[in-house]
């Protein structure tokens, strides 16, 4: 891969990486981390890729599995969500609410919602990317829906 090729790609997809290790580590250092090491592997990656969703697909289940790297570690720890949303701009307060009531999901619920909801991948390419059943997939994504909803009205 030519420098020029990993530029354009990273430029495309870093945004993905890190919204997917965000969502998985809750803490915007680990996050970075993880986003760089993901780019790394793809910089040093031989792989062929078929199409553009299928690079996705593999950048994505890499950053899920240095995720989980990343929490065996015994320095982990997790920041708090309100410290780093200040930081973040939204435009109006519901959208902030939201956030928070995400962020408070459990990552087995966090990480689908973020797949389906953001990214806009179906519950049979969740289930692969995450190496789930998609029956699963459907099943957190109606539970998560269930928890933000009982979140949103509590405030």
């Amino acid at each position: 891969m030519s420098k020029e090729e990993f530029t354009a790609l990273a430029a495309r997809y870093m945004d993905t990486i890190y919204r997917v290790a965000y969502s998985w580590t809750k803490n915007p250092d680990d996050a970075n981390d993880v986003t760089q090491d993901v780019l790394i592997q793809l910089y040093k990656t031989q792989k062929e890729f078929e199409s553009d969703s299928h690079l996705k697909n593999w950048l994505i289940r890499i950053t899920v599995n240095q995720c989980k790297m990343l929490f065996r570690s015994p320095w982990k720890k997790i920041e708090d969500i309100g410290k780093y949303a200040d930081t973040l701009g939204f435009e109006e307060e519901s959208h902030l609410a939201l956030f928070q009531a995400v962020m408070k999901l459990d990552k087995k619920y966090r990480v689908p919602v973020l797949l389906f909801y953001y990214e806009g991948y179906s519950t049979a390419e969740i289930a692969s990317i995450l190496k789930i059943p998609e029956k699963t997939v459907s099943t957190r994504l109606f539970r998560a829906r269930a928890k933000l909803k009982d979140y949103l009205k509590e405030e």
